[in-house]
């Protein structure tokens, strides 16, 4: 117990000397060592009770998320992007195809030259199934796939299911800017993070700038993607300030930040093809 509170007074130092927003907004409540006794006590999942993927995904929906990253040649990035919005609408539009696209970005802070992809697999590991299986009948996509290697350095991607108390990523108008904020987590800490971000998301609505939060099944284990929109860099750092100003948002800042081996931001640009405007 000791070590608990040692390890919590640390980041607390870290929160209190590190780059807060002006006039305090970052300062960390009074009672937050208090808060921590309190959190004991606060009702959580269980994580011996099923696996962590049932506990923490949505109940009433199947769907299967696919994230690909896309590194691309930096001479290749315009004829990449025009063959993309070429070819992948038609797989979105196809009804014979279970899967749609969610959102099309290029990366502009972070990892130069990266496309992002996010797809969503309506009825789960059946429906991407049915999907490759498809695919591989396809003349047309394995010619874009063809295609498409010569312009790639690399490429990664990850399955994920969606945090049961996030929005569901739904199309929305731009223009807008996206943040897509990547966690890699201590194993076994994944629990504990879904009981703490389930109490603290309602702090991060006002500005409808909570898009979508996800979990890795399959490819890197242990990582988290939160998806946020804004309308410029301004706005986000507004929002992101806002949320300082919220009794109770520090307290989730101090819970979560202790599970975190490493994180990134990726600020990204919708492609024109992106139902995510």
């Amino acid at each position: 117990m000791a070590a608990a509170r040692a390890s919590g007074s640390a980041v607390l130092r870290r929160l209190r000397g590190g780059g807060g927003a002006p006039g305090g907004a970052r300062g960390y409540s009074r009672d937050a060592e208090g808060s921590w006794f309190r959190s004991l006590f606060v009702h959580k999942v269980d994580p011996r009770k099923d696996a962590h993927s049932n506990l923490l995904s949505k109940k009433e929906t199947s769907n299967l998320y696919k994230i690909q990253f896309h590194n691309v040649k930096p001479e290749c990035l315009d004829a990449y992007n025009s063959l993309t919005e070429e070819v992948l609408p038609k797989l979105h539009l196809d009804a014979d195809y279970p899967c749609d696209l969610v959102g099309n970005w290029n990366t502009w802070y972070g990892e130069q030259d990266q496309a992002v992809h996010l797809w969503r697999f309506s009825g789960g590991y059946p429906a991407l199934m049915d999907c490759m299986n498809k695919l591989k009948q396809n003349k047309e996509y394995l010619d874009f796939r063809k295609e498409r290697s010569r312009m790639l350095l690399s490429r990664r991607n990850q399955l994920l299911l969606e945090f049961s108390f996030w929005n569901e990523p739904l199309p929305r108008q731009g223009p807008n800017i996206y943040e897509l904020r990547t966690y890699k987590l201590k194993p076994g800490t994944m629990i504990e993070w879904g009981n703490n971000w389930a109490r603290a998301i309602k702090y991060r609505q006002e500005n409808q700038e909570a898009v979508g939060g996800f979990f890795s099944q399959i490819g890197e284990l242990y990582v988290v993607h939160h998806l946020w929109a804004y309308k410029d860099l301004q706005s986000r750092e507004e929002t992101r300030n806002a949320a300082w100003r919220k009794r109770g948002w520090d307290e989730n800042v101090y819970y979560t930040v202790p599970l975190i081996r490493t994180m990134e931001s990726r600020i990204m640009i919708p492609l024109k093809i992106s139902p995510l405007q």
